[in-house]
């Protein structure tokens, strides 16, 4: 399913208020290129991610992703891409909080909800809570899942070099490039 274009203003206006309040200052050519990833899901606010790319070279990647409360970035890793490894990537936590989910020994009762229509979908529960100032690294090809907390989260990444649309994600229905439709309260 696609997003309308009044849907991303919204989702990138939301935001770029999130944002600011982490502290952090975008230009306003930044907010009209935040990237709102809906993974053809339908749902936005319960699958999906807001993010900003600072830069994206053959070497590193600087991004912030932006979680609104209980907003999921669905389960997918980073593979191998033309003999080079995948993408390695550390989050840190600068405002809210991230319920991160990792390979490893599942953790008994975790805080996120797992979204009930792609429950199938999701198959690590090693919970890592991230909090402002804490971070974790996640090492290439390694399924993993992200969730806003109560209050939603703004976190940094820091990675080698991203290739978002050649990601894996657990579920075969998950669409990584966006389709925007318009729609007549845009314009």
């Amino acid at each position: 399913m696609s997003l309308t274009r009044s849907e991303v203003r919204q989702a990138q206006a939301r935001a770029s208020v999130m944002i600011a309040g982490a502290g952090i200052v975008l230009s306003d050519e930044e907010k009209a290129i935040i990237e709102v990833a809906g993974f053809g899901l339908g749902n936005l606010n319960k699958q999906g991610l807001e993010l900003i790319t600072y830069i994206n070279t053959d070497r590193y990647c600087a991004k912030d992703l932006v979680l609104f409360p209980g907003q999921t970035c669905p389960e997918h890793r980073h593979p191998s891409v033309d003999g080079m490894p995948g993408k390695m990537e550390t989050f840190r936590c600068r405002w809210g909080s991230v319920l991160l989910y990792v390979e490893g020994e599942p953790t008994p009762d975790i805080q996120a909800v797992v979204p009930s229509e792609s429950e199938s979908s999701y198959t690590v529960f090693h919970e890592i809570i991230l909090l402002p100032g804490e971070q974790y690294s996640i090492p290439p090809n390694t399924n993993h899942w992200f969730q806003g907390g109560p209050e939603g989260a703004v976190v940094s990444e820091f990675s080698s070099t991203s290739r978002d649309e050649l990601d894996i994600f657990t579920d075969p229905l998950i669409v990584r490039k966006p389709i925007v439709i318009e729609d007549e309260s845009f314009g």
